[in-house]
């Protein structure tokens, strides 16, 4: 069987869909990854072809933003939408031809579906997050400021409804526009029509449990996680040897609002405890030479994690996934999206602590931090990780697998 596994994410998309690669080809399936270019070296040091989409991604994180900042207007957003649909509609065309299915990774595969329906080939759309998918037991995830405020006015039916109706809005007109010019019928419902009729769940039922189990409208598989042996760099090694657990500190691919380096570090260190500084997409920064913290770039963090005390983090559903299993406590603090999911699930579970939807400072965290690391939560979040499942994206790779038989 021949597959295309596409995403237009960052590290936090892509990272499931190659761990779903790898699984795939050692099933003997013959498979390619459409990623964003930042991602392709990486991809192919695996032996999996990758075929780059869309520009690089992490220049454009590389200024920082304030957290809870506005988004572009509506005029800019459109420019935007247009030119990355006409991008997938050429650049996943031609990744597609000749395979069997194709599967979407993220709400942001606006083209693939359309792809697949011209050249007769399966789809399947798959979400990282419960919370992203519609159902009466949850708000959609906010997407502008404001968004979390009117979801405790509203029912959840009417908020899925105003999300369906915000894309159409944002991507309607470059959808159909492409359809109609390749001889397709327009869509009226875009959010429906990109998750189709029976989307995948690539989120652990422990930590991320879709909200109703036996619901045959939502497969779900377990995260897909890919088996790191890398080793832990030799000056790591020492600094976690030198003393008692550290506190993780890091924002994954997100930007950084001026100031959060020192907010976190601070915040450790009136903890009690050392630090490591995950440099990351933001390139934050120590802010002193002291002994008590290390700067670091891209390590094993299913072994890193294993090693600390908590992890404070932005609420990446990989990230979470990677200290749950771990067992570290977390302190989690959101910025936009399904972050916020990830932040009221780690609290309601008891392995951590959510920060409240504001501007993060030395006070905030540190009393996040403070939650996070009491006995009964480190406890708890020992407990909670001999239930994380690790065979997940081997499910989906069956599957998709038994799908085509």
């Amino acid at each position: 069987m021949r597959v295309l596994l596409s995403t237009i994410g960052s590290r936090g998309d892509v990272e499931p869909i190659l761990a779903l690669a790898i699984q795939l080809k050692a099933l003997d399936q013959q498979v390619r990854v459409c990623a964003p270019p930042d991602f392709q070296e990486w991809i192919e040091a695996f032996a999996i072809p990758a075929i780059p989409i869309g520009p690089m991604l992490r220049p454009l994180t590389a200024t920082s933003a304030p957290i809870l900042s506005s988004r572009p207007s509506f005029e800019v957003m459109q420019k935007l939408v247009s030119a990355s649909v006409a991008t997938q509609f050429d650049t996943i065309t031609e990744a597609a031809r000749g395979c069997d299915v194709l599967l979407a990774g993220g709400a942001l595969q606006v083209a693939a579906r359309s792809v697949t329906q011209l050249l007769g080939s399966r789809y399947v759309y798959a979400s990282y997050c419960p919370g992203t998918l519609p159902s009466a037991h949850h708000a959609p995830p906010p997407i502008r400021p404001g968004d979390r405020e009117r979801a405790q006015t509203m029912d959840n039916e009417t908020l899925w409804a105003q999300d369906a109706k915000r894309f159409n809005e944002t991507f309607g007109a470059a959808l159909n526009s492409h359809r109609t010019a390749a001889g397709l019928p327009p869509v009226a419902d875009v959010r429906t029509y990109i998750y189709g009729d029976q989307p995948w769940l690539a989120a652990d039922a422990t930590l991320a449990p879709w909200p109703v189990p036996a619901d045959p409208d939502v497969i779900q598989t377990g995260a897909w996680i890919r088996r790191d042996d890398r080793t832990l760099p030799t000056e790591l090694e020492n600094f976690l040897d030198a003393g008692e657990p550290p506190v993780y500190l890091g924002l994954g691919s997100m930007r950084a609002p001026a100031g959060l380096s020192q907010a976190m570090i601070e915040a450790a260190r009136a903890a009690g405890r050392r630090a490591i500084l995950s440099r990351g997409w933001a390139d934050l920064a120590l802010i002193d030479d002291g002994p008590d913290i290390i700067a670091i770039g891209e390590v094993n963090q299913q072994l890193l994690f294993r090693r600390v005390a908590a992890v404070v983090h932005h609420g990446g559903a990989g990230t979470t996934t990677a200290a749950a299993r771990a067992g570290a406590p977390q302190a989690i603090i959101p910025q936009n999206y399904d972050q916020y999911y990830w932040a009221r699930r780690v609290q309601e579970l008891g392995i951590g602590a959510a920060h409240p939807e504001a501007m993060p400072t030395i006070e905030t965290i540190s009393a996040c931090l403070r939650q996070a690391l009491k006995p009964d939560v480190s406890r708890q979040a020992k407990s909670i990780a001999r239930s994380i499942r690790s065979d997940g994206a081997n499910v989906a790779a069956r599957r998709l697998v038994q799908g085509a038989s």
